[in-house]
């Protein structure tokens, strides 16, 4: 796209009081941007309001600053090795067929990631699954958000999700590790992140490094302009675009009142399916997956669960079928025929595992289950939490991790 048609698309984006639907009428009606500024007030309202129509005859204040900055950042020379930046507009071959079936699609979406990626055609495309949940996981809802991204990943599923932290963070994690270091670059994003900011910044700060990894091998969107700051109101509406991309929507763990359920609703009206992984009556972050399930949402207990209820092939031709139904049939990895927990050097018939359950437990509670003394509980706990069988949760709380 050359200056002159970037001008145009960024100035109806921008444009006060149009919004994408009007945008679009105009777009049906004229075909390109540039010829929507070309019409009279009165070409215009036939097919938006008079107000709309008066705002799009005045440049939106700083419009020319925001080409300027935007055209420099297409074409910075000091782009990170090994990506590449660019604009994907409405009626651009790229645009995700699966996006532009939706009722809001954006008119703009800023892409980082490798060259292979960012100018394919679609940029994405295939077999996509977002992964949502909450920004405060349990230890075991971050460790289901890894294991079934990395199992999914593996099977062949680029994992969608929206940098947050918490399993936001832990799925595109799960994916990254699936794909390797040495991921080819014209291969299937491992990992798309759709983020609530421009994306000349990284939101959550904490998640810098990893935003950097995802361009290496997956892709960064946004639909927001450069410069954009992490405003509260972007996020919601961000979250139709991470299930607008997606077959189906994953949500590990989430409050009744979550943008994760936002995200969920929106799969259902875009006509995708939604699952749900259920968690602990007792929990805050289970509520929501549980309000999910009893509303029709698909209860998942493993990968496998997720691609049958899709029908999707388990894993690409290439992969080793044996070693990739292991990962399959549960949310973790295992091997079998070993009783013993494979990533911690606890058993899974441990004693104390057994007294723990799988619900968050207090050390007064432990006392009474086990009959052991105060110090030695803390011992034995201290011992399977650096085999990485238990996690310590705040309020003095210990709980069971799924690989245990």
């Amino acid at each position: 796209m050359d200056r002159d048609e970037l001008g145009s698309w960024l100035r109806l984006a921008t444009t006060p009081g149009v919004g994408n639907l009007a945008a679009r009428k105009l777009l049906a009606a004229f075909e390109w941007p540039s010829a929507i500024f070309t019409q009279s007030e009165a070409s215009l309202t036939r097919c938006i309001t008079p107000k709309q129509a008066q705002a799009l005859l005045t440049p939106p204040p700083q419009w020319q600053t925001l080409l300027e900055t935007t055209w420099q950042w297409l074409h910075a020379a000091d782009t990170p090795a090994g990506t590449a930046r660019d604009i994907v507009t409405l009626g651009d071959p790229r645009y995700p067929r699966l996006l532009l079936d939706t009722e809001d699609p954006p008119l703009m979406l800023y892409v980082v990631g490798s060259p292979e990626r960012v100018h394919g055609k679609p940029f994405c495309e295939g077999r996509c699954l977002a992964i949502v949940g909450s920004r405060n996981p349990t230890a075991q809802g971050a460790d289901h958000a890894y294991e079934f991204s990395k199992a999914l990943q593996t099977a062949g599923l680029t994992i969608v999700s929206g940098l947050a932290l918490g399993v936001d963070g832990a799925a595109h994690e799960g994916a990254l590790a699936a794909c390797g270091p040495e991921a080819a670059a014209e291969q299937p994003a491992a990992t798309i992140a759709v983020v609530g900011t421009g994306l000349d910044r990284v939101y959550p700060g904490k998640h810098l490094a990893l935003a950097h990894r995802i361009a290496r091998h997956g892709l960064l969107v946004s639909e927001y302009p450069l410069g954009t700051p992490p405003l509260a109101a972007n996020f919601p509406k961000r979250n139709r675009i991470i299930s607008g991309l997606s077959q189906g929507t994953l949500v590990v763990e989430a409050a009744l009142a979550s943008g994760s359920l936002i995200t969920a609703r929106m799969a259902v009206e875009q006509g995708r399916e939604v699952f749900a992984i259920p968690g602990s009556i007792h929990a805050p972050q289970s509520r929501g997956c549980h309000a999910l399930i009893k509303q029709g949402a698909k209860l998942v207990e493993s990968a496998q669960d997720v691609l049958e209820e899709c029908c999707w092939a388990i894993g690409p031709d290439s992969a080793d079928k044996s070693v990739l139904t292991n990962v399959l049939n549960g949310p973790v990895v295992q091997t079998i025929d070993t009783p013993a927990d494979t990533t911690s050097g606890a058993p899974s018939d441990h004693p104390l595992l057994k007294a723990l359950g799988y619900d968050p437990v207090g050390l007064d509670t432990l006392v009474e289950r086990t009959g052991m003394d105060t110090a030695s509980l803390q011992v034995q706990l201290l011992e399977l939490e650096l085999d990485g069988a238990i996690a310590r949760l705040p309020g003095s709380l210990f709980q069971r991790m799924g690989r245990s």
